[in-house]
């Protein structure tokens, strides 16, 4: 089945079409909701729900760019979503500044590799997290980050400066750590 046949095949609630965009795109999708989620769990919801996004709005979707790119920006605003219902539960906010403990078990040896880049991404608090995917990662200007997620461009910039700040920050402690625990 090519790309455009699976496409029709949502559009008409077809479950093996459904079935088949969720297992050609999940990998990709999944990566894109690890750096939104604080662990993995909350990641499979974030697909989960912007799977179920895709699938009720795949109709909409104008054959101008890519259609991988279509469904990403459909995770990234689900996981946005999910995110800022879980902040509106809890008391995380955009400028908490506390920082949880990342536990990377490296050796000398190791670079830093994807998955510490993403554990390490993630332990950044829940508003430097969204700011910093957003920018750095998904193209955003600051501009379209403080429409979206409703903060002044200003705070944006902030956000991505301190989160930007504070990556370094853990990498050079991470840096530190292994070369001490090689001596």
């Amino acid at each position: 089945m090519d790309k455009q046949q699976l496409i029709e095949g949502c559009c008409k609630q077809d479950i093996r079409s459904q079935k088949a965009l969720y297992d050609w795109l999940h990998p990709q999708m999944l990566g894109v909701c690890m750096r939104y989620a604080s662990d993995r769990d909350q990641a499979q919801d974030m697909l989960q729900e912007g799977f179920i996004k895709v699938y009720n709005k795949i109709d909409t979707y104008k054959v101008v760019g890519a259609f991988e790119g279509w469904v990403r920006r459909v995770v990234v605003n689900s996981a946005l979503e999910f995110l800022r219902s879980q902040k509106n539960n809890s008391n995380v906010s955009f400028e908490d500044e506390s920082i949880m403990v990342v536990d990377h078990r490296a050796n000398a040896q190791d670079e830093l590799q994807a998955q510490d880049i993403l554990k390490t991404i993630q332990s950044l608090p829940t508003g430097y997290r969204m700011v910093f995917n957003l920018f750095a990662i998904e193209g955003y200007s600051h501009e379209e980050i403080a429409k979206e997620l409703g903060i002044s461009v200003n705070t944006s910039y902030s956000q991505y400066h301190r989160a930007k700040a504070l990556l370094q920050k853990i990498i050079e402690s991470e840096k530190k750590t292994v070369v001490k625990t090689a001596v």
